[in-house]
């Protein structure tokens, strides 16, 4: 067998053999410092949580990571911003975000964090359920929580972008922010991420949004960083144009500057994140 044709032989995916195709989803490895991100994160979320207008540890559902927590801008009338955090479903949890809460609390805007079972612990079909549960049980506690339920918007960071537009049909739910999103499972079922995940054909299928795109979809506005790996780049715009095709009212934003964990600096009072939340939650 000549080598090129060894080489055509183990390719998996878009010209990618197994080794590339795990490079080009390994964010981790992609930027050096990315556990100096980690660290932040969680400095700066551990003094979010200590303040009075914080509700934490809220139960949704029956699994131990099925909480969530909820930080409160101070107006009862205020909109519910909706964070789910990334870690390729198996990684994480929700007290290292709650640091996306300082910039949309600060411009009006309610936010709740959730948590979720991570695989293997659950499949992602049982996973995406989790955040459905959590938006019935935000939307049943609006009035006790003090936000307006009828302005509930979701978003989310890496699996969490994927996960925020799983769920974005939900009713209640009247727009979303997929940030750094995966929205075709197809080669996360080909990459090392399947070693936990151990995705079904009916789960890459029903369970990647690119392959229901315009189906019962509020605004959502999804952003990517322009230094990001190729691939989650063209997740992004492969997803908003399919979406678009379908009618959807999706809009792309590229933060040039930003990689993968850098993009989250934007959650800033006045950083790209939070204002593009703003204007989606008609809050400015």
């Amino acid at each position: 067998m000549s080598a090129d044709v060894a080489n055509a032989a183990n390719v998996i995916y878009r010209g990618m053999d197994r080794a590339a195709l795990d490079a080009a989803y390994n964010n981790g490895a992609a930027v050096a410092d990315s556990p100096d991100y980690l660290t932040r994160w969680r400095d700066r979320s551990s003094l979010v949580r200590m303040r009075g207008n914080a509700v934490l540890d809220l139960r949704y559902g029956a699994r131990p990571r099925a909480a969530l927590d909820f930080f409160s801008s101070g107006d009862p009338k205020a909109p519910l911003f909706v964070f789910i955090h990334g870690g390729y479903w198996q990684r994480n949890e929700k007290e290292t975000f709650s640091f996306v809460a300082e910039g949309p609390m600060a411009r009006g805007i309610d936010v709740a964090v959730v948590g979720y079972t991570l695989a293997p612990e659950a499949r992602l079909s049982e996973i995406v359920a989790e955040i459905r549960e959590a938006l019935t049980y935000l939307d049943r506690r609006a009035d006790e929580l003090g936000f307006d339920r009828e302005r509930i918007f979701v978003g989310g960071w890496s699996a969490g972008g994927h996960l925020t537009a799983a769920a974005a049909d939900h009713p209640s739910v009247r727009g979303g922010m997929p940030i750094s999103g995966i929205f075709d499972l197809e080669p996360i079922a080909l990459n090392y991420l399947n070693d936990k995940l151990k995705l079904s054909p009916d789960e890459i299928t029903r369970l990647s949004p690119l392959r229901h795109a315009g189906a019962g979809l509020p605004p959502l506005s999804v952003f990517v960083g322009g230094a990001e790996l190729p691939e989650l780049r063209r997740q992004s715009h492969n997803y908003v144009q399919a979406a678009r095709q379908c009618g959807a009212a999706v809009e792309l934003s590229v933060l040039p500057d930003h990689h993968h964990f850098s993009i989250l600096d934007e959650w800033s009072r006045n950083g790209a994140l939070t204002q593009a939340l703003v204007r989606l939650t008609g809050t400015g």
